[in-house]
């Protein structure tokens, strides 16, 4: 199982420093979220990465097709391809705090379908049907080597899912962490490949998990309770149905999205989002469902019982702590070398 870590866009300087830490200490994957009202720009931040960095594949983790039209997502994208010698890959997602903090509305799964197929095509050097209108990257199919750029879906409920079955390279499930949930969101993803005539096994499956790692279980979980905060509000949304919450945590959920503050979107310190799940009674039910989190030897066996399940190929870990380059040594030297 690979392992990846997620940046926000931070300084060029700091981002140069940490992407370069991060493939040395063995993370496969570089991705960068995509929020334009709370971080900087995504794709000029992996212009930074892709000079940086050798190895690794790097791409926005993820972008969203209500912020960024899909043909100028594609031509970004394919930027940073060029620029990286061919490790890009694209994460497609219906917007989070992008969407939140603008008061604009997540994409809905129609829109996330055109957007996958679209951007799939433009990155071909194809021309694709957008509103009535014939769009092209007329400089991709002006190269001799077209790019071959994965998009990837990041999903939670289960028609998403299903979807990314159906059209996505790849997906980034963010159901959580227990074995039996990501095997049952694998199930959805097989069984939308199954109904497109797909090959199962020809998308990449990977699973987010928010993470930290400190010398005691309560030190690591203390520092990413804002983070938790943001699995809960964006996993569950829509509805409840179908996710597997228990019922005593139905109520304090909805109460928790109800008061979330997009503009605190994973921000350190004593945010809102943090007194939330303090407040609520949630830290250890989120912890438990979304982070790996805690002693190196707990790191090693939450992302064992991950790798476990058939099907996945890689886990991707966040690194919201106030001391990145601690973070990235730390798993690097303590935890990604024992996990199979």
């Amino acid at each position: 199982m690979e392992c990846g870590i997620f940046f926000p866009p931070e300084s060029p300087t700091d981002l140069e420093r940490h992407a370069v830490m991060a493939e040395r200490n063995g993370f496969e994957l570089i991705g960068l979220g995509d929020s334009q009202s709370i971080w900087r720009d995504v794709y000029a931040s992996l212009a930074v990465v892709a000079e940086a960095t050798k190895t690794a594949r790097i791409g926005p983790t993820v972008t969203n097709p209500i912020t960024r039209h899909s043909v100028v997502t594609a031509s970004a994208v394919c930027t940073i391809d060029e620029l990286s010698g061919g490790r890009a890959l694209l994460g497609v997602g219906s917007g989070d705090s992008s969407v939140q903090t603008l008061g604009e509305r997540p994409a809905r799964l129609a829109e996330l379908e055109t957007e996958i197929q679209t951007v799939q095509r433009l990155c071909r050097g194809e021309p694709s049907e957008y509103d009535d209108a014939t769009i092209a990257l007329e400089w991709v199919s002006d190269l001799e080597e077209r790019p071959e750029i994965p998009v990837f879906l990041g999903a939670e409920g289960p028609k998403t899912l299903e979807l990314a079955g159906r059209v996505a390279d790849g997906v980034f499930i963010g159901t959580g962490l227990f074995p039996e949930l990501i095997q049952e969101s694998i199930d959805h993803v097989t069984k939308g490949a199954k109904a497109a005539g797909r090959d199962p096994d020809d998308i990449e499956t990977w699973i987010l998990a928010k993470a930290n790692v400190r010398e005691t279980t309560a030190e690591a979980v203390d520092e990413i309770k804002m983070a938790l905060a943001a699995s809960a509000n964006h996993a569950f949304r829509f509805t409840l149905e179908g996710k597997h919450v228990p019922e005593r945590y139905r109520e304090p959920i909805e109460q928790l999205q109800s008061e979330y503050v997009p503009h605190q979107h994973e921000e350190l310190g004593k945010t809102k989002n943090r007194e939330l799940v303090e407040e609520l009674g949630l830290t250890a039910y989120l912890n438990d469902r979304f982070a790996v989190a805690g002693t190196a030897e707990e790191c090693r066996s939450k992302l064992e019982a991950i790798s476990s399940v058939p099907g996945v190929d890689g886990v991707l870990l966040t690194a919201y702590t106030a001391d990145r380059e601690r973070f990235i040594s730390e798993f690097g030297e303590r935890v990604i070398p024992h996990i199979g």
